[in-house]
């Protein structure tokens, strides 16, 4: 049997700090009781727009930025989060 060693591959992974906003407008048909917990609502509609136009949901207007900003506009955590990608890739490299 003939082993020979597999090629590394190299994981680069290059990541950044994006500061995004998005702009929605759209007509949903939901039940009136969800629009009492914010934070569900805000879920039921990114998973209604991941999903798609349909009977349901009606998209009127769509807007999309982002934009990389320095790393020290981020939080704490956030910069924390980063040095750990950075560091696995280069561990793994």
């Amino acid at each position: 049997m003939n082993f020979e060693a597999l090629p590394r591959q190299v994981n680069s992974v290059d990541v950044g700090v994006y500061e995004c906003e998005i702009h929605l407008k759209f007509r949903l048909i939901e039940e009136k009781s969800l629009l009492s917990d914010r934070d569900q609502l805000l879920q039921v509609l990114l998973d209604a727009l991941t999903e798609g136009s349909d009977d349901f949901l009606e998209t009127l207007q769509a807007s999309v930025k982002a934009q990389e900003v320095s790393e020290l506009k981020a939080s704490p955590q956030m910069r924390r989060q980063l040095m750990r990608l950075r560091n696995s890739a280069e561990v793994s490299q």
